[in-house]
């Protein structure tokens, strides 16, 4: 079987007895194997992360977990009326959210299938801003992946809150020294370029940026990329370097 075409399980996990989290498992035939917990962006949904990064990690025989974020996908409820530029009306959701993340990562670190030495996260514009968070908490994140990702944008309503609550600049310094990257379009509007690079000068070594001449969404090549760089990051060599 071609390790792009890997089979994917439907799962529904419950997570700190909360509510169940519609995912998508993909798990290669050798094993253990790395993984990767793979968060999508605002107005999107797991098929999204899995279908696109999740392809192109499996060609790697890497596995990867992608999951429905709070109000979206499978979920109940909706986004109605939710916007980024609307960080009051998101308190509540981000915090479940970041909980919900946090609690996927054990569980891809748990799973008999996975070396839980080999766990990366790879996340997309509100992906990214989750996935900073949850990285800067959990040590069981060796290498992380953003795509589309930055710093607030300065009109953020209300930016002393948000920070409060989540401040992805106090988040990325917290990284110690887990190798970052971070793939950012050239023509974002969503994620400007200088957003993305307030993020990345904050961030410590060792650390990339690539740039990508599109908008928000990344093209296939910049997913393949991203996909290559976290295999060879969570690689059996990359082990052993950081255990010397």
């Amino acid at each position: 079987m071609n390790s792009a075409s890997m089979p994917r399980q439907l799962l529904q996990l419950q997570l700190d007895g909360g509510e169940a989290v519609p995912a998508i498992l993909k798990l290669p035939a050798v094993r253990p194997a790395p993984g990767v917990l793979l968060i999508h962006g605002f107005t999107s949904r797991k098929e999204a992360m899995a279908d696109s990064f999740g392809r192109a990690l499996a060609v790697h025989g890497v596995a990867s977990l992608a999951i429905d974020l709070p109000l979206h996908g499978a979920r109940e409820g909706g986004i109605e009326g939710m916007s980024l530029r609307n960080p009051l009306a998101l308190v509540e959701k981000w915090r479940l959210a970041v909980k919900e993340t946090s609690s996927a990562v054990r569980y891809l670190a748990g799973h008999s299938a996975i070396d839980p030495r080999r766990i990366g996260l790879g996340g997309y514009s509100l992906g990214a801003f989750i996935g900073v968070i949850v990285a800067a908490e959990s040590p069981l994140v060796r290498a992380i992946a953003l795509a589309a990702g930055g710093d607030l944008p300065e009109a953020t309503p209300f930016a002393s809150i948000v920070r409060a609550i989540a401040d992805p600049l106090r988040a990325v310094r917290r990284l110690a020294g887990r190798p970052l990257l971070m793939v950012n379009g050239k023509h974002d509007r969503t994620i400007r370029p200088e957003q993305a690079n307030a993020l990345f000068a904050a961030a410590g070594e060792p650390k990339e940026q690539r740039w990508y001449d599109a908008g928000h969404w990344p093209p296939a090549r910049a997913i393949t990329d991203a996909a290559d760089w976290l295999a060879a990051h969570l690689g059996e060599s990359a082990v052993r370097s950081r255990r010397a």
